[in-house]
């Protein structure tokens, strides 16, 4: 059974505090003591609370400091949760903790002033592509302080041999005629290991995420396609957290500068 005085909100826990330190509030403890400073609803349970704990040794300015380490605590678990969102698609049913996947990537590229960081498993192209990657699209060409990265698994078909340079060569130019609706492009990468001809050596490049500006990041099961921000049901998580959004930046980075991640030829 959850603590009475836990269950009191940060602001009723600190004029608690302060009626328990002024004297207004003191053993023995008495109803009218407590009226105004608790809600009644809960003030049998707060009283016996504070019964128990005076009765255990503790004065009442040792009570006051624990409700207000209690206050500081909630307000820092509260502001934690804050920086979480909760981010959804592939139903019109949804909990009121989340956002739709689609509305919440347009919202991240139209916030972005530096930098933004991409990852997906699959794209789409023509006009699907041009409803996700439009607007972007159209800042990147308008700003040219923006940069766009862009990581994507290019992959060979099973059993197919066809050089490496040749799938690489096909992947840009479908990108520029296909997928991306503008003329200044992207950054692209890729893992050049979705391209080994040995199955047992074969990778892909399975993330989903986007980092925008090193300040806010979203990591998700959606790749980037229709499909995946309207119909599937998939789930991930908006993070407003500097020191996350930059440590999966320079995540990609690192594989970029070690080699393990390369800019695919003409993008």
């Amino acid at each position: 059974m959850m603590s009475a005085l836990r269950g009191l909100g940060c602001p009723t826990m600190k004029g608690l505090a302060a009626a328990l330190e002024r004297g207004r509030v003191a053993p023995p403890f008495r109803r009218s003591q407590m009226q105004g400073h608790v809600p009644d609803e809960m003030l049998e349970g707060v009283l016996g609370e504070l019964e128990d704990l005076s009765s255990s040794g503790m004065a009442p300015g040792h009570i006051a400091h624990m409700l207000r380490l209690l206050a500081e605590e909630r307000a820092a678990a509260q502001a934690i949760a804050d920086r979480v969102e909760l981010v959804w698609s592939g139903t019109e049913v949804m909990a009121g903790a989340s956002r739709d996947t689609a509305v919440v990537v347009q919202e991240l590229f139209r916030e972005a002033r530096e930098s933004v960081l991409i990852a997906s498993y699959a794209l789409d192209s023509g006009t699907k592509a041009e409803a996700l990657f439009g607007a972007l699209a159209k800042r990147l060409e308008a700003e040219p302080d923006l940069r766009v990265r862009l990581f994507v698994n290019v992959h060979r078909k099973h059993k197919d041999e066809t050089a490496e340079a040749v799938l690489l060569r096909e992947f840009a130019d479908a990108f520029r005629d296909e997928i991306w609706p503008g003329d200044r492009l992207p950054e692209v990468f890729h893992d050049p290991r979705s391209l080994a001809t040995d199955g047992k050596k074969r990778a892909c490049l399975h993330a989903k995420c986007i980092v925008i500006d090193e300040d806010r990041a979203l990591v998700t099961s959606a790749n980037f396609t229709e499909a995946a921000h309207h119909r599937n049901i998939e789930a991930g998580v908006v993070i407003s957290d500097t020191m996350l959004a930059h440590a999966l930046k320079a995540q990609f980075d690192t594989l970029v500068d070690h080699g393990a991640l390369k800019r695919v030829p003409g993008l």
